[in-house]
């Protein structure tokens, strides 16, 4: 997103001065943004959702849950308010759990909307 500032006077040429997205404006659309703020998250005490018994499931291939477990995942998620499920899904990915390809779809649903 850039802004035009015009100078007033003389032969001066508009400047365009681009804003920052920040990691809070960031909606997952711009892969840059996404990646800085993953960085960015990397450096920080990891936030939970009230889901540490999602830690169980460390290094498990998103196409190795039951659909109990998928469950335990869907919960969590329907769990939270809309805006938190990008940092939701953060969380996890900093905390080696991989969503269950059973709930992929309805992730990259509800991150779209």
């Amino acid at each position: 997103m850039f802004t035009v500032l015009t100078r007033k006077g003389g032969d001066e040429e508009d400047v365009l001065v681009g804003q920052a997205d920040t990691c809070a404006t960031c909606d997952g659309t711009n892969t840059q943004c996404e990646q800085e703020c993953m960085m960015e998250a990397a450096t920080k005490e990891i936030e939970y959702f009230d889901d540490e018994e999602l830690d169980a499931f460390r290094q498990r291939p998103a196409d190795g849950y039951s659909d109990e477990e998928a469950e335990m995942f869907r919960e969590v998620m329907y769990s939270m308010r809309q805006e938190e499920v990008a940092d939701w899904n953060r969380s996890l990915i900093l905390r080696g759990i991989n969503v269950p390809d059973q709930l992929k779809d309805e992730l990259i649903m509800l991150l779209g909307d």
